[in-house]
């Protein structure tokens, strides 16, 4: 498998390190992702860089998941449902009647389209994050990691 072909255990780690930081710091979930295989990236709009204590926080929050072999979920709920609960902005098609919503037991629920483990007992290594940086510039906080055997 190459670097760039679609992971779902990448893609359901950064569903729970996406759903961890938004929550810790109280910002909206990621605008951009950009994941694969060896490692991942998340944007998000914040105002400053995460602390050092902030990212070990983070790692321990999803790696504690991980190892609660948590099941992932789906269902697929009317648009105007979603709404009320969801970010639709990053839906690809924006006249869809309906939205799957992938979750992660309770602890994190979003709209998507893409593919995911079925238990995060198939994610095979703990979160690690990278790094992560703000550009004053941009107000872009990104944060880059990726999964590595236990």
């Amino acid at each position: 498998m190459s670097n760039k072909e679609y992971n779902p255990q990448m893609h359901t780690v950064e569903h729970l390190l996406n759903g961890t930081i938004s929550s810790m710091l109280g910002c909206s979930r990621a605008f951009s992702t950009h994941i694969e295989k060896k490692k991942s990236k998340i944007d998000f709009r914040y105002t400053r860089n995460l602390t050092s204590e902030e990212l070990t926080e983070a790692e321990q929050k999803v790696n504690e998941i991980i190892a609660l072999n948590v099941p992932v979920t789906t269902e697929t709920i009317p648009t105007s449902e979603a709404a009320e609960k969801y970010n639709l902005s990053r839906l690809p098609d924006k006249g869809m009647e309906k939205v799957r919503i992938v979750r992660v037991g309770e602890y994190d629920a979003c709209p998507c389209i893409g593919e995911h483990v079925a238990s995060t007992s198939e994610i095979d290594g703990k979160l690690k994050i990278i790094s992560s940086d703000y550009s004053e510039e941009t107000g872009v906080l990104r944060v880059r990691f990726k999964i590595v055997q236990q």
